[in-house]
C-alpha cells in the first residue's frame, strides 16, 4: 500500500499517513509520523481516553527523545488498522504529544509489521507487510 507525504507548507514534507486506532467498540482515526528513529508506537494520552483507556494505569515507561526533556508514556495494548490491515500491539500514550500534531509509529508495532521504503523525490511512503 502506498501514501503520499504530508505537505505543511513550501518545501516541507513528512512521511505522515493515517492510521485508525481500536479499543473495544471505539474508533478514532489519527494522522502518524512514521519514524524510523522511534523505538515505539506512541500516541497522545487524549486519544487513549476517548477509546476508554485508562491511560495512567498502563505499564509506566520514560522517553526523553520526542519531547526534548524526559516525560513519561503508559503501555496498553490496542488494534491499529493501516490500510485496513488490522494488527494488536502495545502502544504508548503519552501526555501533550498532540502540541507536535501527530502521534509516531516506530520500530515495534510498525517497522517489525512492514517492510517500509521511503521515497523522498516521489513524495510517497510504500508499506509492504511481513505476514
Amino acid at each position: 500500500m502506498k501514501f503520499k507525504y504530508k505537505k505543511y507548507g513550501p518545501g516541507i514534507l513528512r512521511p505522515v499517513i493515517p492510521i485508525e486506532l481500536v479499543h473495544k467498540d471505539k474508533v478514532i482515526k489519527y494522522e502518524v509520523l512514521v519514524d524510523s528513529g522511534a523505538d515505539i508506537c506512541i500516541f497522545d494520552a487524549q486519544i487513549g481516553e476517548v477509546l476508554n483507556l485508562d491511560v495512567e494505569s498502563g505499564e509506566k515507561q520514560e522517553v526523553s527523545g520526542i519531547t526534548g526533556s524526559p516525560e513519561y508514556y503508559y503501555l496498553h495494548t490496542i488494534i491499529m488498522r493501516v490500510g485496513g490491515h488490522a494488527h494488536s500491539l502495545r502502544a504508548g500514550f503519552l501526555p501533550r504529544i498532540a502540541r507536535l500534531g501527530y502521534g509516531v509509529v516506530g520500530q515495534h508495532g510498525f517497522f517489525d509489521l512492514f517492510v517500509v521504503k521511503f521515497d523522498f523525490k516521489k513524495e510517497e511512503i510504500e508499506l509492504m507487510s511481513r505476514r
